[in-house]
Formats: C-alpha cells, sequence, structure tokens
C-alpha cells in the first residue's frame, strides 16, 4: 500500500522536556487513524509537527513520499494535508455563508485579493453545496458565535475540506460536543471524508468514538506511541489500559483518556 504520510524517528524536545521520541508512523491512502493518549502524551506534538505549526527536533517527514520538513503550514496545506483545530478556527462576527466563502476564495488562488467581489454567484452556489453536505443550511446566515458548537466543529472541517486535501488532520473533532450530539457529526463527517476520498487522521478522547469510526488506532504515552493497530487489539492493550485508558486489571467502561 501506498504511504500518503511517514515520520522516521520524528522527535521534539523543549529545553530539557520531551515532547516525541522517535516517532515512526507510516499512513497508507484511505486509511481513518485515531489517535489517543493523555494530556502531555504527545499527540497535539506530532500532529504540529507534521502540519508545520512546530519544528521538530530531529527525525524526517515525507508527504506523498516527499520531505516536507521545515515546509510552513501554507505550503503543507497547498501540497494537500489540511487540518482542523480543537477550537473551530472561524471568523466569529461574520455569517457562516462569509466565512466559507471567504475559504473558497482563499482556496482559489495562492495570492487572492480581497479586493474582488467576495459573493459571486460561482461561490455562493458552491457554499451552499458545502452546508447542505455537512448538514449546516439553517445556519446559512447565521453570525458563527450563534450559532451551537457542534455546528461550528462541522463548518470548520468542511473549510478545511475546500481546498480537496489528501489528508485531514482533526484535532479532537467532537471535543465540546454533548453526548447527543458526537454520533450525528461523526456520521456527518466520516460520510463527507469517503465522499470525498480523503485519508483522516484524528485525535479524540472519547473511547466510543474511537471504537466506532477508526480502522487503526496510535496510543501514545509520555512522546512514545505504546501501541499501534486496530482498535479492539489496541484499546485491550495491558500498557494502553493501565497507561492511557485507565481501565487496568480488567476493569471496563465506555470512557477513556482525557486529550
Amino acid at each position: 500500500m501506498t504511504a500518503i504520510l511517514e515520520t522516521r524517528a520524528l522527535c521534539k524536545s523543549f529545553g530539557a522536556v520531551t515532547a516525541a521520541k522517535d516517532l515512526n508512523v507510516r499512513i497508507t491512502k484511505g486509511e481513518v487513524v485515531g489517535v489517543i493518549g493523555s494530556n502531555g502524551a504527545g499527540k497535539t506534538t506530532f500532529i504540529n509537527m507534521v502540519t508545520g505549526y512546530l519544528p521538530p527536533s530531529s527525525g524526517e517527514i515525507l508527504f506523498n513520499g516527499r520531505p516536507i520538513l521545515g515546509h510552513t503550514p501554507r505550503a503543507i496545506t497547498r501540497a494537500g494535508m489540511a487540518r482542523s483545530f480543537q477550537v473551530a478556527q472561524l471568523f466569529p462576527e461574520l455569517t457562516v455563508l462569509d466565512n466559507l466563502l471567504i475559504a473558497l476564495a482563499a482556496a482559489e488562488s495562492p495570492r487572492p485579493s480581497f479586493l474582488r467581489p467576495l459573493r459571486t454567484k460561482a461561490r455562493i452556489a458552491r457554499a451552499e453545496t458545502i452546508l447542505e453536505e455537512f448538514r449546516v443550511t439553517r445556519f446559512r446566515d447565521a453570525v458563527v458565535t450563534a450559532v451551537p458548537q457542534g455546528a461550528r466543529k462541522l463548518i470548520d472541517i468542511a473549510m478545511a475540506l475546500i481546498g480537496e486535501p489528501q489528508m485531514l488532520l482533526l484535532d479532537e473533532p467532537t471535543s465540546g460536543v454533548s453526548v447527543e450530539e458526537k454520533t450525528g457529526l461523526m456520521d456527518t463527517v466520516m460520510s463527507a471524508v469517503r465522499h470525498h476520498g480523503v485519508t483522516v487522521l484524528f485525535v479524540e478522547h472519547d473511547m466510543d468514538v474511537v471504537r466506532r469510526y477508526v480502522s487503526r488506532l496510535l496510543a501514545f504515552y509520555s512522546g512514545e506511541i505504546i501501541a499501534d493497530g486496530p482498535p479492539t487489539a489496541v484499546l485491550e492493550d495491558q500498557k494502553v489500559r493501565d497507561l492511557v485508558t485507565g481501565h487496568g486489571h480488567g476493569k471496563s467502561s465506555n470512557k477513556g483518556a482525557s486529550a
């Protein structure tokens, strides 16, 4: 299988603190990979390094077989790797439609000119298609500050997909979303990424979500990957139960580590 993302001996230190140590990850096209671990385990550090927001101390990062170490986040996005954030990155005082129109304009050109009209018929039509795909059409003309958290998450992820990336990294997509909304939100997201043929890697703290949606799971602890495999096998691994999910010695629960 062709690797879309590969890291080799990836390390990150902050002074005497090692946040990531010898991370060797190979993700193939079409996978849905989950990442779990407690606070400070290295999950977000890993995502920030591969998306260019944080320079590694050492190691290699390959995207589609090409080195991307030292590339800016914008360059990595344009190469085909997009991400969303734990806190939705939206313009809070603008409407949902205008947020999408800005994202569409930015995706059209490396140096978009906002001196030109933002509301073109073509952009509005595409924005409305996106709103429908992510089931948030009812918030079209609402100011972002008036939109529920779950819908904001969907809009943020929709904006990340606007540039037609090959890979999407999601940092806690269900964080701040009510238990009742999580399944609907993730069903919508996974339907969209399947439709677009996107490889997905996402950090998640809800083990029910992990079990339901990922095909492979990475467990982080103290900057290292302590397990990598099918979700059931990883969640049953004794080291993971002891160090990550807190379910060691035969205990069981539906909820796992906080991210």
